[in-house]
């Protein structure tokens, strides 16, 4: 399968998915990404506590929306 019809073939499964289902999956992306952006802040701050990583990612959510 090529990449463009392998594309293709997505869009059409979201397409058939319904409302529901396609917000949970932007939902569990979203909570990838934050998940994904805590470890880099981890990494950055190893001393940070788990409020502290919060707050940081809060405010590169924030800068982001800018």
């Amino acid at each position: 399968m090529t990449p463009e019809a392998a594309i293709e073939r997505q869009i059409e499964r979201y397409r058939a998915m319904t409302g529901e289902e396609r917000l949970k999956i932007a939902l569990d992306l979203h909570e990838f990404a934050c998940d994904v952006a805590r470890e880099g802040i981890r990494r950055q701050f190893p001393d940070a506590d788990a409020q502290q990583v919060e707050l940081l990612l809060r405010r590169r959510i924030e800068l982001s929306r800018r």
